[in-house]
């Protein structure tokens, strides 16, 4: 069965623990990219949830991912809230998909 990631800052992943997500707590850019392929090196996750606000330092790590089936790699609002990065993430991706933007 695979698990679900994330990785975030301690306030943005702890309500995650009692889904029972895999948490990665993580305070930079380079442990957040770092983490993000240690779990994606396993194999065992379907999908990995990144907070947004160290997705918008990690973007060449991020599409690494987008065109893999496995993990299906996301990006959240963090703690901060939304800044609209994975909102543009998954515009391109559904774009991409669909040949349209169909989220406008």
């Amino acid at each position: 069965m695979y698990k679900i990631g994330m990785i975030g800052d301690r306030e943005s992943t702890l309500c995650f623990l009692p889904l029972g997500f895999s948490v990665t707590e993580v305070n930079s850019a380079e442990e957040a990219a770092k983490a993000l392929r240690q779990m994606a090196a396993t194999q065992e996750y379907a999908a990995i949830f990144v907070a947004e606000d160290l997705a918008r330092l990690i973007p060449e790590e991020l599409d690494r991912y987008k065109d893999a089936p496995l993990p299906a790699v996301t990006v959240i609002p963090g703690r901060a809230g939304g800044e609209g990065y994975g909102l543009a993430q998954l515009r391109k991706a559904v774009e991409r998909a669909v040949g349209t933007d169909i989220l406008k």
